[in-house]
């Protein structure tokens, strides 16, 4: 069987965020790079995969749906409680943790990959936000293991492409001062598929 194929450039934390799980599931797959520059992502071909024209996109379709079929246990299918917390920290990755650790990435990374300067205003503003969030984590984070639980799912994975890049930045000190989030961060670092991709992201890892 030919491997699969997630289209996207390697630097990009919601590419290597899918890879991950890839990894994870010890699947075989290639990622094929798509040049923004040259408008490649709102081509005809692309738009076919993702017709918003954004990335990854992934041979076999959507990535949770392929999750569900070759590692459920990655979200917890078939216990409806485990199931759900992963639903929900999930979703507090999404919508606190990655919105607003994205403008520190964007300012301290990807600006400057582009000839731009990094506004240190927005960087500052969102590093406090995201010193909030980290105290959730923190107190989640003495009672379990992973987020959802005692047990490795797709929220904690979601998470290490991003901060991955966040080790990229002056700021990854930010994360010094909550000790069971490191743990739990040093945790997910000691996984072969985390490393990977790891290795994948560079010059950012």
């Amino acid at each position: 069987m030919a491997p699969m194929k997630l289209y996207g450039p390697k630097l990009s934390w919601n590419v290597t965020r899918s890879a991950l799980v890839l990894e994870e599931a010890g699947a075989e797959y290639e990622i094929v790079p798509i040049n923004f520059a040259t408008g490649e992502h709102k081509s005809p071909e692309h738009l076919a995969r993702n017709p918003f024209g954004q990335v990854p996109a992934l041979q076999d379709g959507d990535l949770y749906v392929w999750a569900r079929k070759h590692k459920p246990e990655l979200l917890k299918e078939g216990n409806l409680e485990e199931s759900a917390m992963v639903d929900v920290w999930m979703e507090v990755e999404a919508n606190q943790y990655t919105s607003v650790l994205e403008p520190i990435l964007l300012q301290c990374l990807v600006r400057p990959m582009f000839g731009g300067s990094t506004d240190q205003k927005v960087v500052e503003e969102n590093l406090e936000k995201l010193k909030k969030v980290l105290e959730v984590y923190e107190a989640r984070l003495t009672k379990y293991k992973y987020l959802a639980g005692d047990f490795l799912s797709l929220a904690d994975l979601n998470h290490v492409s991003a901060t991955l890049c966040l080790f990229a930045t002056p700021h990854a000190s930010v994360l010094d001062g909550y000790p069971h989030v490191k743990a739990w961060w040093s945790s997910l670092m000691e996984r072969p598929s985390v490393q990977k991709v790891a290795a994948l992201m560079t010059p950012y890892a």
